[in-house]
């Protein structure tokens, strides 16, 4: 009943209950989906799956949206009082021997509240999550591409947001240069994209962007058994901001898209990505970013990586991503409304049918704990759909103590890397240092100027007469007398001259 045999216990199904279900690690990277209504278990899933491929060697990232998959990393108890419970449906399902047992876990916290810090820098982010993120227009988008490509071609890093702002200013000030290489730059996008900045500084992303920026191979890393490590994001606040949640979680898939090394199948994945709320992805995105999580989904499992979503319906994930989901685990859904009814028949239809009972009337009736559960077979062929008891995690059931989060945390060695933000030269310093040597020209231009104004001025006056004393004054005065009388002389002898 463990990962020894190259699979993971999921549950007990048949009739009785009694017999294994189980997800095969070898087609674990074939993704998944976990679907049901509010109350019907979906945590409890997802936390053994977490739990089976942690022993299994496969490191694992979560998100925690209410705080109670942090019960990961404390062993469960026979002082629990839900012991009795669990106890009873190990013995049902055949789970023997059934023990407690913590998993590794890191904490993580985008905000740097209740876990690591999680960062990355605008560069990374790139501007077609950026234009998502802050639900920018496709002008608008485009004038941020600009800003990135322009940022590149000058040597300006984008690290944090203050680099962006200062870029944007920048691209502002030179928009008729800048309009001749890249294309038009309009100034009221500028100004739009710059107030969606500061709505995104508000709700507490500033801290996201910067460095040291999150590297994969601290979420790879296993444990020091050698069993996987199960990376807990803590995303009850981060909720609050569905777009970033949304984003982020895209962006790190994105990550380990591009980064790791194409492995095929293997035996077991070497990462396991689940994301919870997956709806907040898909609502309202713009076709391109839909396409691009389709891409990651259809490409990424070469690389060894699984990504389970988790959702309450199966249609808050778009079709073309549903169909590259092979292991289906679907707790009950409700069917109260007609467009709730359209989509359980619809959940229904996406299980290979099981003889034994209508898979429609059995999502609708699955009681607490329950799931219809299709995971992939030989060759990756859906096995039919059976009717299964989860069985109960190893680890706490609900939150972690407060005190074992933070000596957990405090006693990782990623504490130290994480804990403090770096601010090194990058745009924002590069161009407020073009900005003040510009203002140093212009006054020295200025200075010189006044001087030579000053210089010419001074030229001017020496050109004039200075004023004479009395006794050159007299002088002057007694020549011009003279010669008065003999111009006078002069013309009176020419003149008589004439009429001679």
């Amino acid at each position: 009943m463990d990962t020894s045999s190259g699979t993971i216990f999921v549950g007990g199904g048949g009739a009785a209950q009694d017999t294994p279900c189980v997800l095969r690690l070898d087609l674990g990277n074939r993704h998944g989906l976990i679907t049901g209504a509010t109350g019907t278990g979906k945590t409890v899933t997802l936390q053994i799956l977490a739990e089976g491929f942690a022993r299994a060697g496969t490191s694992v990232f979560l998100a925690d949206v209410k705080g109670d998959l942090s019960g990961l990393a404390e062993s469960g108890a026979p002082t629990d009082p839900l012991h009795p419970k669990l106890q009873e449906r190990a013995a049902t399902i055949g789970l023997d021997p059934y023990p407690y047992e913590k998993t590794a876990v890191e904490f993580w916290d985008v905000f740097g509240e209740q876990g690591h810090p999680v960062r990355t820098t605008v560069t990374e982010m790139g501007p077609l999550l950026l234009a998502r993120l802050m639900d920018l227009n496709e002008t608008q988008e485009g004038v941020l591409t600009i800003a990135f490509h322009l940022a590149e071609d000058e040597g300006l890093a984008l690290l944090d947001l203050k680099d962006l702002r200062a870029m944007l200013t920048h691209l502002g000030e030179n928009a008729r240069e800048v309009g001749l290489r890249y294309g038009r730059v309009s100034t009221a996008s500028i100004g739009a994209i710059q107030r969606r900045l500061l709505v995104l500084e508000t709700e507490g992303a500033a801290g996201f962007f910067g460095e040291p920026a999150l590297e994969l191979a601290d979420l790879l890393a296993p444990a020091p058994d050698g069993r996987g490590r199960v990376n807990i994001l803590a995303a009850d606040r981060l909720m609050h901001s569905p777009r970033l949640y949304a984003i982020f979680l895209l962006w790190l898939l994105s990550e380990l898209w591009e980064e790791l090394p194409e492995v095929g199948d293997p035996e077991r994945p070497r990462f396991v990505f689940f994301f919870d709320e997956a709806h907040l992805l898909f609502d309202r995105a713009p076709r391109v970013l839909v396409q691009k999580v389709e891409q990651v989904a259809r490409l990424i499992r070469s690389k060894g990586v699984g990504v389970y979503f988790v959702t309450q319906n199966p249609d808050d994930v778009p079709e073309d991503v549903l169909s590259q989901l092979g292991n289906r685990f679907s707790h009950a859904l409700r069917a109260y409304t007609p467009r709730q009814r359209k989509a359980l028949r619809a959940a229904a239809e996406t299980f290979r049918p099981n003889p034994r009972f209508d898979t429609a009337e059995a999502i609708r009736d699955l009681g607490v704990g329950e799931a219809l559960v299709s995971c992939l077979e030989t060759k990756g062929v859906p096995a039919v759909v059976e009717r299964v008891l989860i069985r109960p995690p190893s680890s706490r059931l609900g939150p972690c103590d407060p005190a074992t989060r933070a000596r957990i945390r405090a006693a990782s060695p990623l504490a130290r890397r994480y804990a403090r933000s770096i601010d090194r030269e990058s745009a924002y310093e590069l161009l407020a240092e073009r900005a003040a040597a510009r203002a140093e020209r212009e006054a020295r231009e200025a200075e010189d100027a006044l001087r030579e104004k000053e210089r010419a001025r001074a030229g001017r006056g020496s050109g004039r007469s200075r004023r004479q004393s009395p006794l050159e004054a007299g002088v002057s005065s007694a020549m011009r007398s003279v010669g008065r009388q003999l111009g006078n002389r002069l013309v009176r002898s020419l003149i008589r001259g004439l009429f001679r």
